[in-house]
């Protein structure tokens, strides 16, 4: 156990479900102790460790067992079979406020929780300032909690918690009420604390998961499905939650495709530049992959994908700043009447950079595809500025509205490509400058 921070085994969690709260007393009073309820496992024999520093995001749906499991880590509920062992001080931000006293006032209340977390008031006066400063809430920490928003209250829970020097931080997903400068500043606290500390972290935005995690845990129906690298699980995810709608009962696998494609020999937009520099941002490009990792309904298949200049001709690479129009050729396998062709480009850790469809666009018009039929989508938009690295396209064909759609092909890395050099800032993408200026005034 020495550098294992968590270890789960055989963890089960059931209630007791009764239709009509008599039903809880006639059991009780039976004398051949009839059953009146029904099981529901909350958490089904799961089990797993967690290596001390590292950082394991939990994902699943609503009622799959992320928030039980947590309650379960932290001693918030007791299990009905498994255990549980810890190994550090491991604290917890489960709920809005859990813990507060709401007819106090937030720094008594900051005080009654440093007591609650084991620590002494002498540390609590050392630490105060600190904790202020982090929630950022002015005036209204001599005000009544119950007085607070939830976005206040949710800021001094996470200054309480941040500066207690926790070994393992569990935190649900108390941050998505807070307002965006106040998750920017939690992000980098906890980007700051898995360089030494061991985090669990719950969260329905994959991007953070992704942008935080070493590990992924994906929870359905109260068992464990699956666990390994971010990108795969989150990936694995999305496809499970397109799956579960229902079904046209087409199938991709077999179908013949007749792609309209074009053979003219791809050109490298880089000839057009005089200047050869290394501070350009030459991006090259990789063939289509139509075999790549993919799920849908089937009633639809994405043949081509492919980056183009100006002039429509295709290209191998192209620069970071230009005009460039992606397009996207599928061909239907049953009647569409509200196809959508979409987008999205991630990095290597599997952020999302930038998406787009055509729904918004196309909102307007009446489009319906005939079985066999080919359906050109192109997105035409200039190319930002990207920091060297790995990149992949996903593309993607529903059909529906933005809301509620059928997804027919989802492929995940569609198109890849690579940029070799940069001269960006430090963000995800560049936005090409007009004009820059400076002057002495």
């Amino acid at each position: 156990m020495s550098d294992v921070a968590i270890k789960v085994e055989g963890l089960t969690k059931v209630y007791r479900l009764y239709d009509d709260p008599v039903d809880r007393v006639k059991e009780s009073l039976h004398p051949f102790r009839k059953k009146y309820h029904r099981d529901f496992f909350a958490l089904n024999d799961v089990s797993f460790e967690i290596k001390k520093g590292e950082t394991v995001g939990i994902i699943g749906k609503n009622g799959a067992g992320k928030s039980t499991l947590l309650k379960i880590l932290t001693g918030v509920l007791t299990p009905t079979q498994g255990q549980v062992q810890s190994n550090g001080k491991t604290l917890a931000l489960l709920e809005l406020g859990a813990g507060f006293n709401l007819e106090l006032t937030g720094i008594e209340n900051v005080y009654f929780n440093g007591t609650l977390l084991g620590a002494t008031r002498e540390e609590m006066n050392e630490k105060l300032d600190a904790i202020l400063e982090f929630a950022d809430i002015g005036d209204f920490v001599h005000q009544p909690v119950k007085t607070y928003s939830s976005g206040m209250t949710v800021r001094l829970a996470f200054a309480v918690i941040a500066n207690m020097d926790p070994e393992v931080l569990i935190v649900d997903e108390a941050l998505s009420v807070g307002d965006a400068f106040f998750v920017q500043k939690c992000m980098r606290f906890l980007r700051k604390f898995i360089e030494k500390g061991t985090l669990v972290f719950v969260s329905h935005d994959s991007g953070a998961v992704l942008n935080l995690c070493s590990r992924a845990i994906w929870l359905h129906e109260g068992r464990l499905k699956s666990d390994g690298p971010p990108k795969k699980i989150s990936e694995a995810y999305l496809a499970n939650f397109y799956e579960a709608q229902p079904d046209s009962g087409a199938d991709v696998q077999g179908f013949e495709v007749k792609p309209d494609c074009r053979n003219e020999e791809p050109r490298d937009m880089r000839l057009d530049f005089l200047n050869s520099t290394s501070l350009r941002n030459d991006i090259e490009l990789f063939k289509f992959d139509e075999n790549g990792e993919s799920f849908g309904n089937g009633g639809g298949k994405i043949c081509e994908v492919q980056l183009m200049d100006e002039n429509d001709l295709p290209l191998s690479w192209l620069v970071g700043g230009e005009m460039v129009s992606l397009v996207i050729r599928s061909q239907a396998r049953e009647n569409f009447h509200s196809p959508i062709v979409g987008f999205l480009i991630k990095d290597r850790l599997g952020q999302s950079v930038f998406a787009d469809n055509t729904y918004l666009a196309c909102l307007d018009k009446s489009i319906a595809v005939g079985i066999g039929q080919m359906i050109e989508a192109k997105f035409t938009f200039r190319m930002p500025v990207m920091p060297a690295g790995d990149y992949s396209i996903c593309v993607a064909l529903a059909e529906g509205t933005q809301q509620e759609h059928i997804q027919h092909h989802w492929i995940h890395d569609a198109l890849l490509f690579k940029v070799h050099t940069s001269h960006i800032c430090h963000g995800l993408i560049g936005v090409p400058m007009k004009e820059i200026n400076m002057r002495v005034m």
